[in-house]
């Protein structure tokens, strides 16, 4: 069952013109028209979206995505590139899920002292190290 804009939007969550700018930034190469010029989507279609909005969610590039569909447009050989592609990406998640590991520590560390604080077990002012000691 095709799907307007409108409708691909609305199950999509995401605004009719993010997936325009997709499109214009050649991220959706099989979205057909109808006689009128209309886009016309297909679950596939936002099944892809659905994914883009995945990897874009976690800071990948446009233009990292455009390759990859680039890449897949020539065909199966491009796997190993694709592959590379997303091996970088999941890298540099990595990377930052220890820097957010560190500082989601420090967020409670931070919050301990504050309960300790508000039960009277440090004197306010004394808080300002970040191990969580009294300083």
């Amino acid at each position: 069952m095709p799907f307007s804009i409108k409708e691909a939007s609305q199950r999509l969550g995401c605004p009719a013109h993010t997936i325009r700018y997709y499109e214009k930034e050649g991220l959706l190469p099989f979205i057909e028209r109808d006689e009128q010029g209309n886009r016309v989507f297909e679950e596939r279609d936002l099944d892809w979206m659905r994914l883009m909005t995945c990897f874009r969610a976690t800071g990948m590039k446009v233009a990292d995505l455009k390759q990859i569909v680039d890449l897949a447009l020539l065909g199966e050989s491009t796997i190993p590139q694709r592959q590379a592609i997303l091996e970088a990406h999941k890298e540099e998640l990595r990377r930052r899920q220890a820097d957010l590991d560190v500082a989601f520590e420090a967020v409670n560390r931070k919050l301990t002292v504050y309960d300790e604080i508000a039960r009277g077990k440090v004197k306010p002012g004394r808080e300002m190290r970040m191990d969580g000691e009294e300083g």
